[in-house]
């Protein structure tokens, strides 16, 4: 499929079949993390892979949402702030490279048939403890990963002159 194509199809799934994804699958989209750009090529993340059968419990502690349980598996990108990019005046870029990280996944999934809904809003405590995640690394986002049990609702977005401006503010 065409790139763009994939971005203008691709949605937040929130329902899931529980058939298994395909390791090849589940390899073109960790590699489409590895590929991603990160500020200097520094790569300051990790992705934890995790499957939900049989924790669904614990990972419900994470994100209340039963959705968030019913895919195979739930995607963990996690940063390692001593490894990011920081530019002159202090500024880092580990919650860009993650998403950066997280973009291309979810895009590579859809390209595979697979659904994704980017994640941010969870219990970081209950992350920790679950995917014993050591204190060096931060969770930073998160998505199920696995075949949509839904259809794709209509997409609402500003215009893109609400969005866009030339040469100045």
């Amino acid at each position: 499929m065409n790139v763009i194509k994939v971005i203008d199809k691709r949605y937040s799934v929130r329902a899931y079949k529980p058939d298994p994804i395909e390791d090849e699958k589940l390899l073109a989209v960790l590699n489409a993390a590895r590929m991603a750009p990160t500020a200097n090529n520094r790569q300051p993340f990790r992705i934890i892979v995790a499957h939900t059968a049989g924790k669904e419990q614990e990972f419900l502690g994470i994100y209340s949402k039963p959705w968030f349980v019913q895919a195979p598996i739930i995607l963990c990108v996690c940063g390692l702030a001593g490894e990011a990019w920081v530019r002159r005046d202090g500024r880092q870029y580990l919650y860009v490279d993650a998403a950066i990280v997280m973009d291309h996944m979810v895009l590579a999934a859809y390209n595979f048939g697979l659904g994704t809904c980017f994640i941010a809003a969870f219990d970081e405590m209950n992350a920790r403890k679950v995917l014993a995640i050591p204190d060096e690394a931060e969770p930073i986002l998160f998505t199920p990963l696995g075949y949509p049990g839904d259809k794709p609702r209509i997409k609402s977005r500003k215009e893109l002159s609400d969005l866009v401006r030339y040469e100045h503010w």
